[in-house]
């Protein structure tokens, strides 16, 4: 059982790196850290997969305003959460994110 994130940058049509990211796990309404990370030069952030996972409620909290603030950009969205739920502690899960200043969108692959 993983999970890996992916960031794409929309404005430049590219792989967004250096996206600091965190992994967090609902504690029964409280969320607490589970991982940090920094996207690599690929935009991915795969260093979580060697994490212990349960079922429950996760999400990854983006920092877009850190990003574009390097890019010399404003962002509308100063984070980009994707909360979603772990089924089975079996599968790979994989979360990508595309998102530009005023705008993202994400997709959630299991495998």
């Amino acid at each position: 059982m993983s999970i890996s994130a992916h960031a794409l940058d929309g404005v430049y049509g590219r792989s967004a790196a250096g996206v600091r990211a965190r992994l967090e796990r609902d504690g029964g309404g409280h969320w607490h850290d589970v991982a940090g990370g920094e996207t690599d030069s690929e935009g991915r952030i795969s260093d979580w997969c060697d994490e212990k996972f349960e079922r429950g409620l996760y999400r990854i909290v983006f920092d877009s305003d850190y990003y574009f603030v390097g890019l010399g950009l404003t962002a509308v969205y100063p984070e980009v959460i994707v909360t979603f739920r772990m089924k089975d502690e079996a599968d790979d899960y994989q979360i990508q994110v595309m998102f530009s200043p005023y705008s993202y969108s994400t997709h959630f692959r299991i495998s």
